[in-house]
């Protein structure tokens, strides 16, 4: 990555640029999965009060985010959402590496993700950096692959 963002966590008056941030993101798999993927859909001023999101900015500008759930014994990493004009310079992997570190930090041994069958793209970089497909569910939506990461250095921080 050339050049490393500043990551913030969002606040309540940050929900309509992540909202926004993520609808440019998800608008290329519409014509992929014939609908707007449920992130596209979310409440995000729900979602900033209840899970985490951290934002990332390069010069200032929203960049990218990762929207994380903690589970109790596992973080759930809920939407990666990168602006059309910064996709492909690693902010994705970046941001997965963030959530891992949130992750060590809760004292868990393992991140979990989920997403669409049809993001083949998104499957072969969750792959790519270590995640497996734990199992598939087919539902009215299509199929989503559960991934998870196991993660060495869990406990040793807790």
């Amino acid at each position: 990555m050339d050049e490393t963002p500043a990551l913030r966590r969002a606040v309540a008056d940050d929900a309509a640029a992540v909202r926004v941030l993520t609808r440019e993101a998800y608008a290329k798999w519409v014509p992929v999965i014939g609908r707007e993927p449920l992130p596209m859909r979310a409440d995000f001023d729900e979602a900033v009060r209840r899970h985490r999101i951290d934002l990332a900015f390069i010069d200032g500008g929203l960049a990218a985010l990762i929207e994380t759930i903690d589970k109790g014994d596992h973080l759930v990493i809920e939407n990666v959402a990168v602006a059309p004009a910064f996709q492909g310079r690693g902010l994705g992997r970046h941001l997965l590496t963030h959530a891992e570190r949130l992750t060590l930090d809760l004292g868990y041994g393992e991140v979990r993700l989920y997403t669409n069958k049809m993001f083949e793209a998104n499957i072969r970089l969750y792959l790519a950096v270590g995640y497996r497909i734990d199992r598939e569910e087919s539902s009215a939506l299509g199929v989503t692959v559960y991934m998870s990461k196991p993660l060495a250095d869990a406990g040793t921080t807790a």
